[in-house]
């Protein structure tokens, strides 16, 4: 009698797991830990993160609603305008960053022509503009160009909103300008065709009058 042959799936070994590598089920306990860990990592997100909170992402109804919630300093001025027309009228000179330009611009950044108690001095020089040498913060420039006037090109309240910008930004301190403090300047002036130089705005108060 022969015996009978055995299967091959029988007799082929078991293969062996990789080196180091456990064969253990993952236990039920750590997978339900892991679940809950999840979830309470999603909870605390979405009571902190804002997701679509409409006080995070609530669109504007309006332009006026737009020019509501827009910077202001004290008193008023409109912070955004002035920084807006600053950069389109006076940066190319003095630095978006009002650091000034050698050759062309004294700097505006702790300046103390700039953060004078009053803006008396200042209105003069962005409505008449600017001749000869001037010394700033102790520190004497010459420019041969001098300022150009802009009372002829910018209205009163562009020329406010452009003071009282640089009155707040890059560290200085001093308060805003008024429309009707550069409405009484150009009043007081007139139609005065030639540069201030700074020997003569520094015989003029520094407040408005």
């Amino acid at each position: 009698m022969t015996a009978e042959p055995q299967s091959h799936a029988a007799s082929e070994p078991k293969a062996a797991a990789p080196n180091g590598v456990s064969t253990r089920p993952v236990p039920m306990w750590l997978l339900v830990l892991t679940l809950l860990l999840l979830f309470a990592g999603m909870v605390w997100f979405d009571q902190r993160s804002g997701w679509f909170d409409p006080k995070v992402y609530g669109p504007f109804a309006s332009l006026a609603d737009v020019e509501r919630f827009q910077p202001r300093a004290r008193g008023g001025a409109n912070l955004a305008l002035g920084k807006q027309k600053f950069e389109m009228t006076c940066a190319l000179c003095h630095g978006p960053d009002g650091a000034g330009k050698p050759g062309q611009a004294p700097p505006l950044a702790g300046a103390d022509w700039v953060n004078a108690e009053g803006p008396n001095r200042i209105i003069h020089i962005v409505l008449y503009g600017l001749t000869g040498p001037i010394e700033v913060s102790g520190q004497r420039y010459t420019f041969s160009a001098g300022m150009t006037p802009f009372g002829s090109v910018l209205s009163d309240e562009d020329i406010a909103a452009i003071l009282s910008y640089i009155r707040q930004a890059w560290g200085n301190k001093a308060g805003p300008v008024t429309p009707e403090q550069v409405q009484k300047v150009r009043a007081q002036v007139g139609n005065r065709t030639q540069p201030f130089t700074p020997e003569e705005l520094l015989r003029l108060p520094v407040a408005v009058p």
